[in-house]
């Protein structure tokens, strides 16, 4: 598919539906199950639920058949808009508590859903959509994860199942391999495997302890960078990691990057900031 404008707009539209037809199989394998929410992202969808027992990955095929049970069907796809008070009786009815939370961000008094065949699946969804499940394409689901709903660490934890839909089998079998590939090329799996660099929780996510070998490397890669540099007629010079408030100031850099910054530090009364960037003071 030529990923010009209006096919990416389609492929959108099929994965948001899918992210649907996911939810309405979930429902039928788990009836007590309940939905967050279900958006197409770069690449997929993913659908975040609440279940009363926990699935793992092995579930993910039986859930999957299910799905193309659903799109073989060819059902029509409609919006409906229901009155707030019919809204909020159907979602209290089928007990979709988090649905009805997110109501308390939607003011309109007409709500929209959409409903799969003929009163088979309904979710509270603005769209769009396309017009029935045969359209979705072809689905495959990829894997799951825990997600706090709202993104709110205080939240309940939810299952996000992630999946993905194109229209032909061809397009789907070249992204699962791009896909190997990269899991292949990750820098956390090669960096473990060849013993580049370790991940030390007490340290802290993201801040590498460099090996003697990953060491060996990197400092290769620097001085091959400072002799294209050198090359290049620049200079080098080596300035402190923290400077006086005050500099910030005079930059610009506090009012505009104050809030991305760590706190200040304070020496014998002055404040010093670690700075975020090369410049200023180099």
């Amino acid at each position: 598919m030529d990923m010009n404008k209006e096919n990416i707009e389609k492929l959108e539209r099929m994965r948001h539906s899918a992210s649907h037809v996911l939810a309405q199989a979930v429902l039928k394998l788990y009836p007590d199950a309940k939905l967050g929410i279900g958006p197409a992202i770069d690449n997929g969808f993913y659908y975040d639920f609440e279940f009363s027992e926990p699935i793992t990955e092995e579930d993910l095929p039986a859930i999957e058949k299910e799905m193309k049970n659903i799109i073989k069907q060819n059902l029509p796809i409609n919006q409906v808009f229901m009155k707030r008070k019919e809204g909020v009786e159907y979602l209290t009815k089928t007990g979709q508590t988090y649905k009805l939370e997110l109501l308390e961000d939607i003011p309109d008094e007409d709500l929209s859903f959409f409903i799969t065949g003929d009163n088979e699946y309904a979710d509270l969804c603005r769209g769009p959509h396309v017009e029935s499940t045969k359209e979705i394409g072809i689905v495959r689901l990829l894997k799951t994860a825990g997600a706090y709903w709202r993104g709110d660490e205080k939240k309940k934890m939810l299952t996000r199942i992630y999946g993905t839909a194109f229209e032909t089998k061809e397009e789907l079998k070249a992204f699962l391999e791009l896909q190997a590939e990269s899991e292949r090329r990750n820098h956390r799996t090669l960096g473990k495997q060849l013993k580049l660099f370790a991940i030390i929780p007490e340290i802290g996510q993201g801040l590498p302890v460099w090996l003697p070998r990953g060491y060996r490397m990197r400092r290769i890669l620097e001085e091959y960078m400072l002799d294209l540099e050198r090359d290049a007629g620049y200079e080098h010079i080596l300035t402190p990691h923290i400077n006086r408030e005050e500099l910030f100031k005079i930059s610009g850099h506090l009012g505009f990057y104050k809030d991305s910054m760590y706190p200040p530090i304070d020496i014998d009364g002055e404040r010093y900031y670690l700075k975020p960037m090369n410049c200023p003071a180099g």
